[in-house]
């Protein structure tokens, strides 16, 4: 009997449509006259679902009751006994009842795949037991049904049935996925932005990570031993020259033709510094590079091509782009083959492409500069020219030698001397010099063939060779030495200004110090730390004992990991530190700056809560003293309903004048942090009754949604009724008289949420940052509402019980008031 293959609809979360996908597969096969059932389809009460199973033959479920409760399964063997050529089967990761043949469906998936069944199936990301813990991080809710990441990788076919987080949201809002009593909750909880672009990021990363491994295996079957780069890394080699923005562009459209390509720009930064880098180039590169969807790096290194091919082994680099040498000619018979000789030579398996650009081989009548110090190399140079050139020189003065041509004879043996003297430096031209004056002696001065110096006049010759060559050896090594700090500075400066042009575009400055801190010295690790904590750090030993530490003031200490820093780095290191303490010192200032507005908010309240006790609180007062006045005045001739009605007046006024004063005091303790709070396991089906008591309402005006095994949580019930009575007397007050508002609440990762909904007119998008700011009533002039205190008061107890109060939009009009709490301690 043949296998029966498995085809999985993967999604990121409940609602993108992976049933009605796999409805409609089953509706496509079954127009190719293939025989399809439905084993069983969950339509979660979703009409559109619902209506996609008409047509197709439904393979009855079997009952079951556990703990006094009737569950409908899937009925396998009448699947089995049918015999389908394609079975649909929902919700691959579902548990069975107790009882069954199998505890989950996945393994009744695998008996009919043995029965010979094609089968079409469903699940989504959060129920891959690998990525569960993730998820639960991601959503705050856990998983309980799981299906093993190997189960799913052999499925013969696996799709992600995918949809934009916004647009499953905007399907939430219109009812199509939830009951519209269960959006708001699902809106603010599981189905965040945030949420759904994480989740679906981990569907389709989790699938591109099955397709590589579909990808190895089917080349491990078929003896496949080279290597295939299915994802291009492109390094672009920057060096600050003109060509760069070339360089750039060429490398973005090579990594732009493999899907998902990465471009990453990369400059190496010597000691030898850069030969004629404009400096405002670099910059705009980088900007360049940023827009092109890349990422900049800059290393230091001694030996340009070798970082930048250990900088591209290390970003496993498949594509090195570089660009022609901007040498004459002439430089590059003199100085060798070149870093793109090099690179070529060093890089292995990774494809180099050398382009050519305007700038290459423009300095045609320049002679190229010398590097920056007298290295090992160019004292081999010395030598190996001084060996090589005399017997040359030599051979050739011999074969024209005459009467007349000892001038010059030793005046080319003189330049002998020099150019080797400028090529490697004072123990190359030494020796260059006395080889040369005992070869002139023995070849050309008589007696000849012998070195006998017996004239003054000879010696005086051999000593000014010696004379003259060290001369030229200091003055080049002088030189070098000058051109190599000269250099080091630009470099230095080079980096600084890459940190600072860093901060200046917004980026994190500590990061920003750790990342081209590690970066320029070729660390392994850095971080900054603040006392024992951890401001910033890159790199992957950071923490690791050993490391050199940095005092950068007082408090804040640089920690350096890896290879031992150089006396020359040293100096760089101070400016870093000092730029470094420089940053921390602005960060304290933007501290204290920090501390300093609640201190002007506080002043702005003040002057606010004065206008407020002028306008509001005097129309209660004088209502009351008119009273007063009017029964010293006229008791005795006052009617009895009169009198009663002067009496209702003055306590009504004093009354109203009492609440006001008690929302000042309120008000005033939250600000000034000393609000009296009395934590203790509250159960809301006690709280919200007393509230609507309070305020006088029925089921006629309010809908109540309170599920029946909601936690308790923890809160002052005092205060909490205070909070839901100003919420309720807001929403009242603004839902329009057929409409009803509603109170719901719902459990979520440890805590509870409290929404209290009305379909008023909203609040404008410019007016919500102030709905929580005293006497702020967003154009209610009613004076009978009080000071504006409601919100800005229900926000303070909140937050003093330890939760929050936030405002959000309701689904086709109003405001919802969401209040999060924190689920008793059990």
């Amino acid at each position: 009997m043949k296998q029966g293959r498995l085809r999985v609809l993967l999604g990121a979360a409940p609602g993108v449509g992976k049933t009605y996908a796999m409805l409609e597969e089953g509706r496509r096969l079954r127009s190719q006259g293939k025989d399809v059932v439905v084993a069983v389809v969950e339509t979660h009460g979703r009409a559109a679902t619902r209506a996609m199973t008409l047509g197709f033959e439904i393979v009855p479920r079997i009952r079951v009751s556990h703990r006094g409760v009737e569950l409908e399964e899937m009925d396998l063997d009448a699947v089995i006994a049918r015999a389908p050529d394609y079975a649909l089967v929902d919700e691959l990761a579902h548990t069975n009842a107790p009882g069954l043949a199998h505890e989950k469906r996945w393994r009744d998936v695998e008996t009919l795949l043995d029965a010979g069944i094609d089968v079409i199936s469903t699940v989504n990301i959060q129920h891959i037991e690998s990525l569960n813990d993730v998820v639960q991080q991601i959503t705050g809710v856990p998983q309980r049904e799981t299906i093993p990441d190997a189960v799913l990788r052999e499925a013969d076919q696996i799709e992600v049935v995918d949809l934009a987080p916004q647009a499953l949201r905007d399907r939430l809002s219109e009812g199509v996925v939830y009951p519209e009593a269960r959006i708001d909750a699902a809106l603010s909880n599981y189905f965040r932005l945030g949420n759904l672009t994480a989740l679906r990021e981990l569907a389709l990363l989790w699938l591109a990570d099955e397709v590589e491994s579909s990808l190895q295996k089917y080349r491990t079957e078929h003896g496949i031993g080279q290597k295939w780069e299915a994802r291009e890394r492109v390094v672009v080699a920057l060096t600050g020259g003109p060509e760069g923005e070339t360089l750039l562009r060429r490398g973005s459209r090579i990594a732009a033709r493999s899907a998902g390509g990465q471009l990453l720009a990369v400059h190496v930064t010597s000691q030898d510094g850069l030969r004629q880098a404009d400096p405002g180039a670099l910059p705009a590169q980088r900007s360049l590079v940023e827009s092109l969807g890349g990422t900049f790096h800059q290393v230091v290194g001694s030996d340009i091509p070798t970082a930048l091919v250990e900088f591209a082994k290390a970003s496993n680099a498949t594509q090195l782009v570089i660009g022609v040498s901007r040498r004459s000619r002439l430089g590059a018979v003199l100085t060798g083959p070149g870093i793109g000789a090099t690179v070529i030579r060093e890089s292995g398996d990774i494809d180099v492409h050398i382009v050519n650009h305007s700038a290459a081989g423009g300095n045609r009548f320049s002679l190229p500069h010398p590097h920056g110090s007298l290295t090992v190399r160019r004292r081999v140079y010395g030598l190996v020219l001084a060996l090589a050139g005399g017997p040359l020189l030599t051979w050739l003065l011999a074969s024209f030698r005459n009467e007349d041509s000892i001038t010059s004879d030793v005046l080319s043996y003189q330049l002998l001397v020099v150019v080797v003297a400028l090529v490697g430096g004072i123990w190359p031209a030494l020796f260059a010099a006395v080889l040369s004056g005992l070869t002139l002696d023995y070849f050309f001065v008589d007696p000849l063939y012998t070195v006998t110096v017996d004239k003054p006049l000879h010696l005086l010759a051999l000593v000014l060779y010696v004379v003259i060559a060290v001369l030229v050896s200091i003055v080049v090594d002088q030189a070098a030495r000058r051109s190599r700090a000269a250099r080091r500075s630009a470099a230095e400066s080079e980096l600084i200004a890459g940190v600072a042009g860093e901060v200046l575009r917004g980026q994190d400055a500590f990061q920003a110090f750790v990342t081209r801190t590690r970066e320029a010295f070729g660390l392994t690790g850095v971080r900054i730390l603040v006392g024992d904590r951890v401001l910033a750090s890159d790199g992957e030993p950071a923490g690791q004992d050993g490391g050199d530490r940095v005092v950068v003031n007082h408090e804040a200490t640089l920690e350096l990991h890896g290879r031992p820093l150089q006396s020359s780095d040293r100096r760089l290191l101070g400016v870093i530190v000092a730029q470094l303490a420089s940053a921390l010192e602005h960060a304290d200032l933007e501290e204290t700056a920090r501390e300093m507005a609640p201190l002007a908010a506080a002043d702005r309240v003040r002057s606010a809560l004065l206008a407020a006790v002028g306008h509001d609180l005097r129309r209660p007062l004088a209502g009351a003293t008119a009273a007063v006045t009017g029964l010293r005045a006229s008791g005795a001739t006052l009617s009895p309903a009169d009198r009663d009605e002067l009496l209702d007046t003055a306590e009504t006024s004093l009354k109203q004048l009492t609440d006001l004063l008690t929302d000042l005091l309120d008000v005033s303790r939250v600000q000034a942090g000393v609000l009296a709070v009395a934590q203790q396991p509250v159960d809301l089906a006690d709280v919200v009754p007393a509230a609507l008591e309070q305020l006088d309402v029925g089921p006629a005006e309010v809908d109540l949604d309170l599920p029946a095994d909601l936690p308790t949580i923890q809160a002052d019930p005092v205060l909490l009724e205070r909070v839901l009575v100003n919420l309720l007397s807001n929403a009242l007050r603004y839902t329009p008289a057929d409409q009803r508002v509603v109170v719901a609440a719902s459990a979520f990762q440890h805590t509870v949420q409290i929404r209290v909904i009305d379909r008023g007119p909203g609040v404008p998008d410019d007016r919500r940052e102030d709905i929580f700011v005293p006497f702020q009533r967003l154009g209610d002039t009613d004076n009978t509402t009080g000071l504006g205190l409601g919100l800005a008061l229900s926000k303070g107890f909140v937050e003093g019980m330890g939760g929050t109060l936030e405002f959000e939009e309701t689904p086709h009009g109003g405001s919802t008031m969401v209040v999060t709490l924190a689920e008793a301690a059990a």
